[in-house]
């Protein structure tokens, strides 16, 4: 059983894919035809083959074409069937073993494909794919559907989960069992026959509509491109010129320079160019996408999206969408989740007013006749940091280097997971873009095996924007212990041949965020495959803390190092940074929560039917005094994470609710005797938070690590904002 990748953009995206079949089990010689004309098409179709080749098998990607896709897909569905057939078909009673770990074996092939699926939709993506996206959209939907209206399945896991024998099931065993229970009877299991219907028909519709939304705001991204001339790149550093210049040269427009509508590019020339009306075009262009009234908008696709998640879970008797998606969640209720925004949203909006009150002093002081506006934030706040802390951007990155930070992370890695990351030679292992590397992950005192790691760095054309962490394959050991395949993948802008590529103190918490959910992965000790799942609001946690440690004197001395002279970040400077740790903490934090607000206030209204979203977003933030100078961090018509599919679905709130937990153990290393490599401490973390992934209760984990709840104050005091008893 494994969990349904986000990127698929189906239903049910949250739950467990086990499998599926018709409600009626076909004959035992139907099962046995699918599966010979299942394994004859293996052997033809790449996309189906087991891996092979060393480090127990890795995916064929110098083998993937497109051409193949669409019949890996049907066939690995095919397959899919065959297998769930022989569990319905079991003549003997239902039992853990010829059930539930039954499911945990099923569909191999179809897991294969998928994993090039992945590729394909988020780092590759052309055309081609898209149109075999959208074609099967409604068939990957209608196959999800299956599993959870499959009535003789269902009845054999009903009756694990009822059984005596789940009493003397160990504690994994049975949050196994529990989950697969969960993923069935809050999707449709329990309905009937018409309402599973239905149930189905929306699935599939909601599929073509993420699959569209996905596909509108990656068609603006790759559509606006601003191209500069060499007068009009005011303030910009030298740096980013050069990465401009590579830009544009891969677009053919030697001589220009190319602003991309990408945050990885948006956000630097907003904070350093001087040209005001340039930065209000690329600021409008960057929080337009998907709302253009074009044929790429999405206001319309978000009003039917909505819609139809909120008549779905009417059919299972919750009164919105939210109430549905939290039950299983740590904040369990939306009124907790929102509580817990709304008690920090005062103290946010009020950083912001002091912000944009310093801003505004320091552009009168210049001569700049002008009020605040949201382009304008990003570049007066770099000045006042400047004046403020004597901190200087521009500076600070450049002793931040790509490669030399990811050899800082694994100098975290190995301090406390103990593991070691050894590059793997190119060629013996296959890659799907030159740009990828691999490295093999080895336990430093034993050597044993863990698992490789890929990086894929640098943007491109046809590759999402932002940063994520995937695995090609998780760990388990119920049928012989299987390695980690784990990947991080960002969109850097590559600089000049042979010169090192820089990056903002930003952009390095998020390289160090990301391989947080790498380490998450590759630190796993579970049984059972599904249980390297996660619960939304705690998955984050991890990845949060591991931010912690790129200021850690250790990281600091060995790895911030001037690109040029290989000197270490001077104390002073890295002085300043903690001085500034706080600074323009209003705007990022209010970016955020309105976000994280407004996805879950659209979830929780009791009639959807028919919201311009784009009104309700306005109204909304106006009601709980947005400051006009700041917006969303993802505008409702490109917030990806909440409509290309659900696995943030009324759940972004999860970002704060981890970070809650992420401050509170932050604390924990802080006042412990060895600091952040503390090793008891670290020990701890690694038994407690990150090895046991979704095999323990999160609430369960965090206190054995702790030895008590999460407390907000700890939030507060990182942000630098009062704590709620002094507002």
């Amino acid at each position: 059983m494994k969990l349904i990748p986000i990127w698929l953009g189906t239903a049910l995206v949250s739950v467990s894919l086990l499998g599926c079949t018709d409600n009626s089990t076909p004959s035992s010689q139907q099962s046995t035809v699918a599966t010979e004309q299942t394994t004859q098409s293996e052997q033809v179709n790449p996309l189906l083959q087991p891996w092979t080749g060393p480090y127990q098998g890795v995916p064929a990607f110098d083998k993937m074409k497109l051409a193949d896709l669409t019949a890996a897909l049907e066939l690995g569905m095919a397959q899919h069937l065959a297998d769930i057939d022989k569990i319905t078909a079991n003549p003997e009673a239902a039992s853990f073993e010829n059930t539930i770990v039954a499911l945990e074996g099923v569909g191999e092939a179809l897991d294969r494909v998928f994993t090039y699926y992945g590729i394909w939709s988020a780092n590759q993506s052309s055309e081609e794919f898209r149109a075999i996206q959208r074609e099967m959209a409604p068939k990957l939907s209608e196959f999800s559907s299956k599993i959870t209206q499959n009535e003789a399945l269902f009845k054999r896991i009903a009756a694990v989960y009822h059984s005596e024998q789940m009493q003397s099931l160990t504690s994994e065993q049975q949050r196994l069992t529990k989950l697969v229970y969960l993923g069935f009877a809050n999707n449709g299991a329990t309905l009937n026959e018409e309402q599973k219907k239905r149930y189905a028909d929306i699935n599939q519709r909601l599929a073509q509509l993420y699959t569209k939304f996905s596909n509108n705001v990656l068609a603006d991204e790759e559509g606006y491109v601003l191209y500069l001339n060499a007068e009009q790149l005011g303030g910009l550093p030298d740096s980013l010129v050069k990465a401009a210049a590579a830009a544009a040269t891969s677009r053919g427009k030697e001589g220009m320079y190319a602003i991309t509508n990408t945050r990885s590019s948006m956000d630097p020339f907003l904070t350093y160019s001087t040209e005001r009306e340039l930065r209000k075009q690329v600021w409008n262009t960057y929080y337009s996408r998907g709302d253009n009234a074009d044929e790429h908008d999405n206001n319309a696709l978000i009003a039917e999206i909505l819609a139809l998640r909120d008549e779905r879970v009417g059919l299972l008797g919750f009164d919105n969408y939210a109430t549905w998606r939290l039950q299983d969640r740590m904040a369990k209720t939306p009124q907790r989740a929102m509580d817990l925004m709304m008690s920090v949203w005062p103290a946010a909006i009020a950083r912001v007013q002091e912000e944009v009150a310093d801003m505004q002093a320091l552009a009168k002081q210049q001569g700049d006749d002008i009020s605040i506006e949201p382009w304008d934030y990003r570049f007066y706040a770099e000045q006042v940091r400047k004046a403020k802390y004597d901190l200087n951007s521009d500076e600070v990155k450049q002793y931040l280097q790509l490669d030399k930070l990811r050899e800082a992370m694994f100098y975290v890695a190995g301090r406390l997971f103990n593991f070691n990351f050894t590059p793997v030679a190119e060629g013996s292992v296959p890659v799907f873009h030159q740009d990828v590397k691999v490295w093999e992950v080895t336990d430093k005192t034993t050597g044993k095996h863990i698992g490789l790691w890929y990086l894929d760095p640098f943007a491109r054309t046809g590759k999402r924007s932002g940063a994520w962490a995937t695995s090609y394959r998780g760990y388990s050991k119920y049928d012989g212990v299987k390695n980690v395949l784990s990947s991080n993948n960002s969109n850097f802008i590559k600089g000049a041949p042979g010169e090192a590529v820089l990056i903002s103190w930003d952009d390095a918490e998020t390289y160090f965020h990301e391989f947080g959910h790498a380490l998450h992965a590759l630190s796993s000790n579970v049984t059972y495959p599904t249980l390297n799942g996660g619960v939304r609001d705690y998955t984050e946690f991890q990845s949060q803390l591991l931010e912690r440690w790129l200021l850690t004197d250790e990281v600091i001395n060995q790895f911030l190092v001037h690109h040029k002279t290989g000197e270490a970040m001077p104390a002073e400077l890295v002085a300043k940074i903690k001085n500034a740790a706080t600074f323009n903490e209003g705007f990022k934090t209010t970016e955020y929560l309105a976000s994280a607000i407004i996805d879950l206030k659209l979830h929780m209204l009791d009639d959807p039917k028919g919201i311009d979203p784009d009104a309700f977003e306005r109204d909304t933030l106006a009601a709980m005094g947005m400051p006009s100078q700041v917006v969303m961090r993802h505008r409702t018509p490109q917030f990806g994470h909440v409509f290309s599919g659900e696995g943030y679905a009324a759940a972004y709130y999860g970002y704060m609710w981890a970070e809650v937990l992420t401050s509170d153990a932050a604390e924990a290393f802080a006042q412990a005797p060895g600091g952040f490599y503390d090793k008891n401490v670290a020990a701890k973390l690694v038994e407690y938070l990150f090895s046991v992934r979704n095999a323990l209760d999160p609430e369960e984990a965090y206190r054995a690590f702790r030895g008590r709840d999460a407390k907000i104050e700890a939030l507060m005091r990182d942000r630098g904002f009062p704590l709620p008893s002094e507002q």
